[in-house]
This record gives C-alpha cells, structure tokens and sequence, in this order.
C-alpha cells in the first residue's frame, strides 16, 4: 500500500511539473512575440550570415527563436529569407557590406548556387564582402570563394579534396537475418532499392554517379578558378594530390587572403566600417534583417501577383504540411492560383527526390490545368527527381542551377520477405485463409510468386509509361528521346540544359522575373502558397 500510495503521488506531481512548465513555456512565448520591436538597422551596419542552420526553401516562423541556438532541436532558415536579404542589403544605404561566418552550411549544391549568385550580385553595389572560418568544407569554401577578402583561421583547414558519393549497403546484413528485398523497377539506373538487393553499385548506377559528382566538380572548380584566379587544373591538382594540409599552404597556394584570428577579424571590420576600435561593430543576423520592409520599388498599389507554389519533400497522397509535397495541399494550391485573376503567373518551386507515384499524377493534372491558363515557369532547386520532375514537365519554362539534380524518370516498387527471418530466426510461423489467390498479395509474410511479380511488373511497366508521356507532352518531345535520357538516370542542371530537361540556368528570384515577363508585368506583387499555417 505504501509503494502503491508513492507511486501515485510521483505520478501526480510529474503531471503538475510538466503542466507548469508547459504555460512557464507558453507565457515565454507569448511575451517575446508580445515585445517584439521594429528592428533598426544603424549606419555602418554589416549584414551576418551564418549558415549553420538547415537551409530549406522557405519556413514556418519558429516561436522557439529566441531560445538558445545549442538546445537540441533542427533550426531551419529560409532560401528565400537568405535571398530577400542579401537583395535587401545590396540597396541598403545602412549596409556597409556582408561579412560570411562560414564555420558550417547546411546547404545543397543547388541552395548553396542560387546564395553565392546573389552575393556575387551583391558585389555589383561595391559593397564588401568578407569571409572568415575556423575551418572551410569543400561547399562553403565555394561559397565564400566570392568574398573580397578570404580568411582562414592560422590553425584552420581548408578541405580540397573532391568530391564523393558513399552508399551504403544492407544486403549481407539482410541475408544473415533473412530477410529478402523483393524489387521491381523499370530502368537500370533507377537506383534507389540498390541498398537492399545489392553488396556495391552497378555499374550503371557508377557511371550515372560519376557522371553527376563530375559535373558537380567541374562547376565548382571553375566557380572557384574565376573568384581566386587560378585555373581550373591547377585547382584539380591540389585536390588530387591533397596539396592543401594546412592553413600556410593555402595562403601560400593563394587559396585564402590571409590568416586571421577571430579578435583580427572584428579589427579589420571595424577599419571597413569606420567604426571606432572602443566601440562595438553594428551587425544584423538574417533572422533580424528580414523583419526590415523596404519600399516597393514601384509607385502605387497592384493587384498583379506572381504566385510562387512551393513543393519541397517527400510526394504523399493526402493533406500533409509544408516539408512534404501532399498531394491535395499542393493541388489546391496550384487551383487556388490558377483561378485568381490577379495571379498572373505562377512560379513551382520544386525541391523534391519524388515519392508515391500516385500523388506526383494528382498535382500534374493541376499542373496541366494551370499552364493552359497563365503563364507556368518551373524552378528547380537542390533537387527536382522522379516525380519531382514529373510535375512540373508541362511548364512553359524550367529553370535550374548548373548543380541542381535532376531527371530520375523510373519507377521502382519494393516488397520486403521477411518470412525466413520469422520462422528461422524467431520460430514465429504465419498462416493465413483467404477468399481469393492474391488476397495477400504484398504481405511481408511470404515471398511474391511468379504470377504475381509479373503482375506488378505490369502495374510498374504502366505507370513508367505514364510518366513518359506526362514528360514527352510537357517538354515536346518524343517518347523515344525521353526513354533515351530517362531509366531512371540522374542528371546534373548541366546536363539536364544539354539533353532537354531544362530550358536555361537560373534560382527561383530568376524564375520569378521570368514569369513576371511572359506574362508582360512591369510591376507586381509576389506571394506565397500554400499559406503557411
């Protein structure tokens, strides 16, 4: 009775702690929301970005903002807050320049381009830019590498090395519980259930990969050859032979401008923006910045609108939220702006490996219907694969960086066998009564029979098909260039421009004024579906 009695009182003072500290929580961020202020940007100010948080298209505000950035929880910052500032901070006359803490970047090749585009826009306002970092990955390096001025920590890294894929494979852990990836695909280089059926790569999935990593390298390098002045083989070299070991090296390989400090840093900054060395340098982080409203750059009001439609995870049927394309929040979506008169073009930004097949064919019939009635310009972002690229095929224009990823036109289905493992491994048996032969078809209780993989090889053989057409339709080409360039095979933004996937390199503020042209806007407003919630 006792232990019983003191059991419950745990219990029930658990329940209390955990309520007050829910609405010490709540009242936390009621009261910061509450107090926000106007931000002010002084004079001489610089603009700090730091990318250590995970750079997504676009994000929900975060309440928790104001909490400490070492709490374990996944912060997110926005492309488009990234861009909205740097453009911002070009025309700023309270922008001295922008200063790069390049210590980490959450990033894809495509997110990191469409960043560096705009500083290297930036630089056009004769404004500096300067980088700095303890250490530099190969893709910040990249992006710092349009800085005027390049510092390195002197005990600091530079990593050149070049770039690799590494996959990682199950099949002989698999074996050993016994459990069985039963696959069927169309497409040899429809690589995605490799893992699971394989111990290393086939060959066809090696030469799409070196393809891409390749492409993805060239283009890096000669980013790099352009902002440093040196070529590209050169740069090849030091990588291939790991030149650069330490921070002396790359200064005397002309990598970094200079070998700095943190406290040299701030030094040389304050000279940059005449501020006394007593006094503390005026910055503003991007998460500030963006709460500035600048003026319209255009007289008056407009009802004239580009809607930018964002697709950016995993396709799933239903009405999921913003991180994953559900199928019936994008498609309304997409009605919505196709049915607003004052939208007069739509931009679909699409940052997506794909997903259930179904969900991709409900957004492109929205897709389709769109682009009969407005103008319909696709951006590509990191990555628009598979059904990610099914979707936005019937756009007038398709648009990406030269390091995107895109293509993947396949389609795999992928049954597990863990029957073995069950009966071998656990001693459980199943049994099963049932009204008609394929009644259990899928079950992971039992292996496919022949018929039966026949069957869905039929249902994977048609639904290839109908990507194929979707694709053929939407970019005017023939069935056969399409099965030529498609299997499943993955394609760099380079590439893709090549072989017809895309029309011409660009990010989603190019995207932009691209629609704003087809649909002949001098001025107009640009907004953002689905709302965010």
């Amino acid at each position: 009775m006792r232990s019983f009695l003191k059991y419950t009182l745990a219990t029930i003072v658990g329940i209390f702690l955990s309520t007050l500290l829910f609405f010490i929580l709540l009242i936390l961020i009621i009261s910061a929301s509450s107090s926000e202020k106007p931000v002010e940007v002084k004079d001489n100010s610089i603009l700090y970005i730091k990318l250590n948080e995970k750079i997504v298209d676009r994000t929900v505000d975060n309440p928790f903002d104001f909490l400490p950035a070492g709490l374990p929880m996944v912060r997110e910052i926005g492309l488009n807050d990234i861009l909205d500032c740097i453009n911002k901070a070009k025309k700023d006359d309270h922008i001295s320049g922008i200063y790069l803490d390049m210590i980490s970047l959450a990033a894809g090749f495509g997110s990191t381009e469409e960043i560096r585009n705009a500083l290297l826009d930036f630089k056009e306002s004769g404004k500096f830019i300067m980088a700095f970092s303890d250490t530099y990955t190969q893709k910040a390096y990249y992006l710092a590498s349009v800085a005027d001025s390049l510092y390195l920590n002197p005990s600091g890294d530079l990593l050149l090395r070049g770039l690799g894929a590494e996959i990682m494979f199950y099949k002989g852990a698999l074996d050993k519980l016994g459990i069985e990836a039963q696959v069927i695909r169309h497409g040899n280089y429809k690589s995605y259930g490799e893992p699971y059926t394989n111990d290393r790569m086939s060959s066809e999935n090696r030469t799409q990969t070196m393809q891409w990593i390749g492409s993805l390298w060239d283009h890096m390098l000669k980013g790099i050859a352009e902002q440093r002045d040196i070529d590209v083989e050169t740069l090849d070299q030091y990588a291939e032979n790991f030149t650069i070991r330490s921070a002396q090296l790359a200064l005397e390989h002309q990598m970094v401008d200079g070998l700095k400090f943190k406290d040299e840093i701030i030094d040389e900054l304050k000279k940059l923006t005449g501020t006394s060395p007593k006094k503390d340098l005026n910055n503003i982080t991007i998460n500030k910045y963006k709460k500035v409203h600048v003026k319209k750059e255009y007289k008056g009001y407009t009802r004239d609108k580009v809607a930018v439609i964002y697709a950016h995870g995993d396709f799933i049927l239903g009405n999921t939220g913003e991180g994953t394309v559900g199928s019936e929040r994008i498609s309304r979506a997409i009605r919505k702006a196709r049915r607003d008169s004052t939208v007069k073009a739509i931009v679909l930004r699409v940052n997506s490996g794909g997903g259930v097949a179904l969900a991709s064919e409900v957004i492109y019939r929205e897709v389709v219907l769109a682009s009969e009635t407005k103008p319909l310009v696709a951006s590509i972002g990191d990555v628009a694969a598979s059904g990610g690229y099914f979707i936005l095929a019937p756009a007038d224009t398709v648009l990406a960086s030269p390091n995107s990823i895109t293509g993947s036109i396949g389609v795999f289905a992928m049954f597990p066998n863990i029957q073995p493992f069950f009966n071998k491994k656990l001693g459980i048996t199943i049994d099963v009564a049932k009204t008609n032969k394929h009644a259990d078809v899928g079950t992971p209780f039992r292996p496919l029979s022949a018929d039966e993989k026949d069957i869905l090889y039929t249902m994977v053989e048609r639904t290839y098909d109908s990507f194929v057409t979707g694709v053929s339709s939407g970019r005017h080409m023939t069935k056969q260039d399409v099965n030529n360039i498609g299997g499943g095979r993955v394609w760099s933004g380079e590439a893709a421009l090549e072989n017809g996937l895309i029309d011409m390199y660009g990010g989603l503020s190019d995207a932009i004024k691209v629609a704003g042209e087809m649909a002949g806007l001098e001025k107009y407003r640009v907004i953002s579906l689905p709302v965010l919630e």
